[in-house]
């Protein structure tokens, strides 16, 4: 997987719904603002969704 530029406001949204999760709180528009988020910055860099938030996912929950 090639090197991905992640913006800081990906890592906070992911932070904030991995924060929820932990708790057993994610609710339907966190999880939605952030899948939003993944798939507007793929598009818009022309890297792949799916290895985004594998990349973002990575650097939240395992630092």
């Amino acid at each position: 997987m090639a090197e991905i530029d992640i913006p800081p406001h990906l890592i906070e949204l992911e932070r904030t719904a991995w924060a929820e999760q932990e708790a057993g709180a994610l609710t339907v528009p966190t999880a939605a603002a952030v899948q939003a988020a993944y798939t507007e910055h793929a598009v818009a860099k022309g890297v792949s969704r799916y290895e985004l938030e594998a990349a973002v996912k990575k650097a939240v929950r395992h630092p």
